[in-house]
């Protein structure tokens, strides 16, 4: 059930604007990354690549790790890596490409939201509220994400903001305060609905933003911040119930 606890000195009496992040709030970046990796490593033994699979994958998650998940080249650092008689004499293009392919075809399969958010998302679109994203990474791939989650329609076409756009990243609150100005919102009416406690919930407090911290899934969902979100929620349908009861939405 939803975290119902609010702060003292809040209490709106409207909701003009709902921003979500994307990555493990959407969909479980956490689950996706592991089946597609899994599925690239399996990918690249069979073209030829030699070695224990549980060891490259965790040579691979180093890859990802020290070089971040917007690094194009993880496969060809990963085979840098890897003992010269992994490759077993095999063109280490092809390695790569397998990997990619596999990759790919992961995401084709595998990418989408889960079946309450889109529920919800959809509901929303009904109402007349500012419904966006606010998503740190690069411009095609987190736009590639929306597109592919199929969400964009639910979207307020003004009302997406990716960090490699605006210029400032998480967890600076003038990010936040940048889409607060630029769709002259007020914060005690505008929510943030992400997974990330420092990344999300903090910088959001700091502006007086209505703060919603997603703990369904993913790496942050232990992870303590500096300050305690409005409402803490498992699934959408707990925010549901949360903007039912508190912001009186029909939906």
């Amino acid at each position: 059930m939803p975290n119902q606890a609010k702060k003292e000195d809040r209490s709106p009496a409207k909701l003009d604007a709902i921003f979500f992040d994307i990555d493990d709030t959407l969909f479980s970046t956490s689950v996706f990354a592991e089946k597609a990796r899994r599925a690239a490593v399996e990918a690249m033994i069979q073209t030829g690549l030699k070695g224990n699979k549980e060891r490259i994958l965790k040579e691979l998650g180093e890859v990802v790790e020290e070089f971040s998940s917007n690094y194009g080249q993880h496969f060809d650092k990963l085979l840098l890596r890897l003992p010269p008689e992994a490759l077993a004499n095999h063109n280490p293009a092809l390695l790569v490409a397998s990997g990619m392919v596999a990759y790919h075809d992961t995401k084709f399969r595998e990418f989408k939201v889960y079946d309450d958010v889109y529920e919800v998302l959809k509901a929303l679109a009904e109402l007349d509220l500012i419904r966006g994203i606010i998503s740190a990474g690069l411009r095609v791939k987190q736009a590639e994400k929306i597109i592919r989650l199929h969400i964009h329609e639910f979207l307020t076409p003004g009302a997406i903001f990716i960090t490699d756009q605006v210029g400032i990243s998480k967890p600076n609150p003038k990010l936040y305060q940048h889409v607060l100005e630029t769709l002259d919102l007020s914060p005690e009416r505008t929510m943030y609905v992400g997974d990330h406690p420092e990344n999300d919930v903090d910088p959001c407090n700091s502006l007086g933003m209505i703060t919603v911290w997603n703990r369904r899934s993913g790496r942050h969902s232990r992870r303590q911040g500096k300050t305690n979100p409005d409402y803490e929620i498992r699934d959408f349908y707990d925010l549901r119930s949360i903007l039912r009861q508190d912001f009186n939405l029909s939906l």
